[in-house]
């Protein structure tokens, strides 16, 4: 567990193993950051051509390990790029925060010299810190973790209310963060629906957060047949979660909706091999929404929260659900079964439902849903489809805001006949055409929301990193969403 403290100190006098500053590009070549740039002037002029004989550029993301040979108190300096300067936001100190953490190795203590311009430039640093430290290690039997224990962000900023609050802050949304990670990392065959119902009533939540949960008999006499109907091939039987967090004068009443598929075979529309092996990760929007409502109760934001995790393990078994079948959804909706593998909007139309019968003025859904908007988007952006045009518009720039990126997308009139096309039922699950799954998907999560905002965030592509880890995200579970959610919450909290 990494500690952070705020100090005023000048960085050249801070006795720790190591000290990170930020160096970015100009015309005239390289610069070190305030407050870093009094580490680079106790270097001297051969601070910059000993950067370049390095070959360290400036480019966000690169790290150069300078030893301090006495001219600093600090054993070593760790140099990291952050881009052209002209250009550096909130976003590249949070980035390079948790580039730098990841570069110390064998420190028991660090101090960071990042610019902090004001309380959000240190809840950034601190963020990026917490979140780029990340390392799941619970099935490791040689861990040994070598994380600094002990880190110091040097701002002058240091003794006021704001920065202290940044710090809090940045704690309540990193915990949050992590944990989503830590439960989209744990292994399908341990996180199954009934174990993580059991988590997430393990929380040590706010008196105000109360947790309740359906088991299958309860979710048959609700009349839950999307969740039932997905989970019916697995041994492991699907839960539901509602935690319900009602402060004192709240103002706007959110509901989010997560799809929590612990683990998905594709059912009898079976996933390749390669498809199969990160499909641990297909309840990532169910932590997301849970782990944000966490957080949004512990920073006590004047906003009502009421939250859905629809849970089912998705497998292949004689009792599978078959295309051709039909379920009914809570509230009576018939839909045809097309295709298997496209499970999550199954689960989340009773979902949906439920978060209408709760009468919130807003409503999102986050799930892992569709590869078609891994096709459009990328493995790094999530894409946003709502009923509204501005709140459609909205949620990309706060996402911009908390450091997420999500890039809106339509949903076409030409989609609803599609979902409208079963002969046999209300609704057609699976699209017709080989081509806007995202879309079709989006249309039919539509269908059951009735009048009431609504947006959908398909964070299918950032959930989960399976490549190499890069600024303050790690391989695998990355968490995504749950920092958007949170800033939404504060920024509805403040205009309501």
């Amino acid at each position: 567990m990494t500690s952070i403290s705020l100090r005023s100190t000048d960085p050249t006098r801070s006795r720790v193993d190591v000290i990170v500053i930020a160096v970015a590009k100009n015309g005239k070549g390289l610069t070190a950051l305030a407050p870093g740039d009094q580490v680079a002037a106790a270097f001297g002029r051969r601070f910059a051509p000993t950067l370049s004989t390095l070959g360290f550029e400036g480019k966000a993301g690169e790290v150069a390990r300078l030893p301090s040979a006495g001219v600093v108190k600090s054993p070593l300096v760790i140099a990291v790029g952050v881009g052209e300067e002209a250009s550096v936001t909130t976003e590249s100190l949070r980035r390079a925060a948790g580039v730098g953490v990841r570069a110390i190795h064998n420190a028991a203590s660090a101090a960071f010299a990042l610019p902090t311009a004001d309380g959000a430039d240190v809840q950034a640093v601190c963020e990026g810190l917490l979140l780029g430290g990340y390392d799941f290690a619970d099935y490791r039997s040689d861990n040994d973790d070598d994380r600094v224990s002990n880190v110091v962000v040097l701002t002058d900023l240091a003794r006021s209310a704001a920065a202290q609050q940044a710090v809090a802050a940045a704690s309540t949304v990193a915990d949050a963060v992590n944990l989503t990670r830590d439960w989209t990392n744990m292994p399908g065959a341990d996180l199954t629906p009934a174990r993580f119902a059991e988590l997430t009533e393990a929380l040590e939540l706010p008196e105000r957060v109360k947790v309740t949960v359906w088991d299958e008999s309860r979710l048959r006499k609700e009349g839950c047949g999307g969740i039932l109907g997905v989970g019916q091939g697995s041994s492991n039987p699907p839960r539901l979660v509602r935690l319900a967090y009602k402060p004192k004068k709240a103002g706007l009443h959110l509901a989010l909706v997560g799809k929590g598929i612990t683990y998905d075979s594709g059912g009898l529309s079976l996933k390749t091999h390669s498809g199969l092996m990160s499909m641990k990760c297909d309840m990532a929007g169910a932590a997301a929404a849970i782990c944000a409502t966490w957080a949004i109760a512990s920073l006590e934001l004047p906003i009502q929260v009421t939250c859905f995790a629809a849970m089912a393990e998705n497998m292949v078994s004689g009792s599978a659900i078959r295309p051709g079948d039909v379920l009914t959804v809570r509230g009576g909706t018939t839909v045809e079964v097309h295709n298997t593998d496209a499970e999550g909007r199954l689960v989340l139309a009773d979902g949906l439902v439920l978060a209408t019968e709760a009468k919130p003025d807003l409503i999102i859904d986050v799930a892992t849903l569709t590869g078609p908007c891994i096709v459009a988007l990328g493995k790094r952006t999530a894409g946003v489809m709502s009923n509204d045009e501005a709140l459609r518009d909205a949620i990309p720039a706060a996402a911009l805001r908390a450091g997420e990126p999500m890039w809106p997308l339509p949903i076409p009139e030409e989609m609803k006949p599609k979902v409208h096309s079963s002969s046999i039922a209300d609704l057609r699950q699976h699209n017709p055409d080989p081509v806007g799954g995202a879309l079709f998907a989006a249309a039919f999560l539509r269908e059951f929301v009735g009048d009431h905002r609504w947006a959908h965030l398909d964070i299918a592509g950032p959930a989960f990193n399976d490549s190499d880890a890069y600024g303050y995200t790690p391989k695998g579970g990355t968490g995504a969403s749950v920092r958007t959610l949170i800033r939404l919450a504060r920024e509805f909290a403040d205009d309501s």
